[in-house]
């Protein structure tokens, strides 16, 4: 028994140590960029890491997202707007980005968006339905993080790409599973490449949050829009009772 509780005892020491070394130590003047800040995890990731004295740099997609992130963070908290779909705005951001950083370059990348996720079979959906999620989730992030790779290896920095874990699963027509599963492939990929670098490169995957649950209401209303477009072939392919179940 003695022996046991003494190992016990030592695992956690060791287990303290171990987690001791990955602490960030001195977080004065890192900077760290997080994309999708309006609202969820982006949003209370972008408060906490500015309580802890990082320079957080947040990407809102919206005015009133950024400024209502600022009005509940330190002076230090910069927002700057960002559309995912659209490389001039990219362009932009990373500017902001270099600007803000001063030589210094990025400690952190995290990157956290999710497209508009049309829920249906996938003939019921038109390429444009991919498009907005893939040019956002997957394309605009890849984008994003290309552009900003000289800053993170300046800095010896990480890159954390936050997925959903349930969109792993391919159980719905879309581009929702696509573009998770592409982020997988992208990060383990740019993992083994950027060691060289010193840029260590992180997947974190998510359950739903209680701020992301979609409501079923706005999933019924979609699928209402997307049946009505649907072409008579199609619609008599599949039968009210189809939709109805």
């Amino acid at each position: 028994l003695h022996i046991a509780i003494l190992a016990s005892v030592l695992s956690l020491v060791i287990y303290w140590l171990i987690r001791d070394r990955y602490r960030v130590r001195n977080v004065n003047g890192k900077y760290v960029f997080i994309t999708g800040c309006d609202t969820g995890l982006g949003n209370s990731l972008a408060k906490w890491l500015d309580k802890k004295g990082f320079c957080v740099i947040a990407a809102c997609a919206t005015e009133k997202g950024g400024q209502e992130l600022q009005s509940c963070s330190s002076l230090s908290l910069k927002t700057v707007n960002l559309n995912l779909a659209d490389s001039n705005s990219i362009a932009r951001a990373v500017v902001f980005v270099t600007e803000q950083t001063a030589g210094k370059g990025l400690f952190g990348l995290v990157s956290n968006a999710e497209g508009t996720a049309p829920v249906a079979p996938t003939d019921w959906l038109r390429i444009e339905d991919f498009h907005s999620v893939l040019d956002v989730s997957l394309l605009g992030l890849i984008e994003i993080t290309l552009k900003l790779l000289p800053l993170l290896k300046k800095a010896e920095g990480r890159i954390i790409n936050l997925i959903n874990a349930k969109g792993l699963m391919a159980f719905v027509g879309g581009g929702y599973s696509l573009s998770k599963w592409g982020m997988e492939a992208f990060s383990d990929t740019l993992r083994i490449e950027m060691q060289h670098f010193g840029v260590k490169v992180s997947i974190v995957e998510h359950s739903f949050f209680k701020a992301e649950v979609v409501n079923s209401d706005i999933i019924e209303k979609y699928l209402f829009r997307l049946w009505n477009r649907l072409t008579p072939e199609i619609r008599d392919s599949y039968g009210e009772k189809y939709f109805v179940e």
